[in-house]
């Protein structure tokens, strides 16, 4: 069943009409309220972040936490007091938002493909899978190499087979359900693009088989051994799961008008492996700072609101839940919110700098996007641009906490260093590092510490969180066609000589290239750009790997 859109596609030529309008009428105009975006991002300093992230880093190292801050542990409730506290020395009243999820530990796996015994960083168990007693049977193929569906299994028969099928179109529970419904005892889900696959059924779903995600390279030679010949696979699984309580930690700015809410959000909690400091500490410092140095500001035009999602390790529960109760419970608040920006690892060592791709003008998106999505993506590659920072398009896939959001029609976008995948050479030569390695080397794991953090890559994302942050606090125009308050009238000035072009900052590689105006996306400087807003166009820096 398609999720409900609840701002529809057509919206998008009255907001085009509107913000234009918006430009022509709030251009040049000022406010009281404004906050000077530039500004505002030279206040969040790293060495600010630094020193939060050090002290997420010690409340993992404490004595009963277990060197973790996962969702339900006693490092988690930790973490959680202290950005509660922060927050509260800041000005910021808090809230508790208290919601159950599913924990999943493994006890024992084993994979063979072909004789081949595969570790588990090689064959990784679906969270929420099923487990198994060890079994071992031929593999089998779908007719449609993804296996979302009935039709893509006609004509095949899996009974007691081991099912393998590619990554891709549907989500890892609909290829487990499909699987099983064709007759097979369990699933291999190879990777679209290289490194490992770390896949979730995002709860326990009845009716799954057991189901590892494996490497591309791994997945293409094994499709080519199945159709030279049976290939025996042996799987084994023991884990249990249970029901813990966790929470989110929300908080607003006292001003700004309500009913156009800017939200940002990163998740809080580590997986059980480590401190978590890139994943997600990084982004969740940044935001801790970002509002630390907000509530210095005065009157704000819009309402900022933050989040920290807890249990997003676990299948993005924490965003999820908060959706979902406003959608059962205050519908109108939802609505209310302009646009959701997410922040999930922005300090990873071997890094990119990514933004979500929303307009896939340079990776294919996996999710519906919503109107408005393009828009919020222009406030960072308009800024990054403007610095003549290069930037890459990372896939608008829903595989982080703006999920929930963008399926409700809420408008969203984010930043993104890297993760699991490799390092490209057309990478490296925008940003540095380490061809053929990934852009996390300690991703979920123990050595996600404070050493894991590239101080240069957080100082340019925390950068731009704050200056959009800044930026859509002041308005939200070309989002949504909501501009800043109190106009200042401004008599008609005589034709002035057009001044000379501000040079632009060289493409770092091919890509496409069409014309953007370089908008602060702010009323205080649309009139600037006045006649180009309705030119759906950007200059941007090529396109690499997209998220895995």
């Amino acid at each position: 069943m398609q999720k409900k859109q609840r701002r529809s596609r057509s919206a998008l030529a009255a907001i085009g009409a509107t913000a234009l309008a918006g430009a022509m009428v709030w251009g040049g105009a000022t406010s009281a309220s404004a906050v000077d975006q530039d500004a505002f991002a030279d206040s969040v300093t790293v060495d600010a972040i630094m020193e939060r992230l050090a002290d997420l880093q010690a409340i993992a190292d404490a004595p009963g936490n277990g060197g973790n801050r996962a969702a339900g542990s006693p490092g988690y409730e930790a973490s959680g007091q202290y950005v509660e506290a922060v927050l509260a020395e800041a000005g910021y009243i808090t809230s508790r938002q208290v919601f159950e999820a599913t924990t999943q530990t493994i006890q024992s796996q084993s994979v063979t493909v072909g004789g081949e015994t595969l570790t588990p960083e090689q064959a990784i168990p679906m969270e929420y899978t099923p487990g198994t007693a060890p079994i071992t049977f031929d593999a089998i193929l779908p007719t449609v190499n993804t296996g979302c569906t009935d039709d893509d299994w006609a004509g095949v028969d899996a009974t007691d087979r081991i099912a393998v099928v590619s990554r891709g179109v549907c989500s890892f529970t609909e290829k487990s359900l499909a699987a099983a419904a064709a007759g097979a005892r369990a699933l291999l889900v190879y990777n679209s693009e290289p490194g490992p696959l770390n896949g979730t059924f995002g709860e326990v779903v009845d009716g799954t088989v057991p189901s590892f995600g494996i490497e591309a390279d791994r997945g293409a030679a094994l499709v080519t051994a199945i159709g030279a010949g049976a290939v025996s696979i042996s799987v084994a699984l023991e884990q249990t799961t249970e029901t813990i309580s966790t929470f989110n930690v929300i908080a607003e700015t006292a001003t700004g008008r309500a009913d156009n809410v800017v939200m940002l959000g990163s998740h809080l909690d580590s997986v059980p492996e480590g401190p978590g400091i890139n994943d997600n500490g990084s982004g969740s410092a940044t935001l801790l700072e970002v509002a630390v140095q907000l509530a210095k500001q005065g009157e704000l035009n819009n309402k900022v609101r933050f989040a920290w999602w807890g249990a997003e390790e676990l299948g993005l529960v924490g965003s999820t839940h908060y959706v979902d109760d406003l959608v059962a419970n205050d519908p109108a608040a939802l609505d209310r919110i302009a646009t959701y920006l997410n922040f999930d690892m922005v300090g990873s060592p071997n890094y990119i700098i990514g933004t979500y791709d929303a307009d896939e003008s340079s990776v294919e998106a996996g999710a519906e996007i919503p109107p408005g999505s393009i828009e919020t993506e222009d406030v960072f590659e308009n800024y990054f641009t403007s610095i003549g920072q290069p930037f890459v398009g990372t896939s608008f896939d829903g595989r982080s906490d703006y999920q929930a959001f963008i399926d409700n029609g809420i408008p969203a976008s984010g930043l993104f260093t890297g993760a699991d995948d490799v390092k490209t050479e057309a990478e490296a030569a925008l940003f540095g590092g380490i061809v053929g390695e990934t852009h996390d080397q300690n991703y979920h794991q123990a050595g996600d510490n404070l050493e894991n953090i590239n101080e240069e890559a957080l100082g340019i994302m925390s950068k731009a969180i704050a200056f959009a942050t800044a930026s859509l606090a002041n308005d939200t125009v070309l989002i949504n066609g909501v501009a800043a308050p109190n106009p200042v009238e401004v008599a008609p000035a005589a034709p002035a000589a057009p001044a000379p072009a501000a040079p632009q900052p060289a493409l770092a590689a091919t890509g496409s290239a069409e014309a953007v105006p370089l908008l602060a996306v702010s009323s205080l400087t649309l009139l600037v750009g006045a006649t180009m807003i309705g030119l759906r166009a950007r200059r941007r820096y090529s396109s690499t790997a997209p998220k895995s």
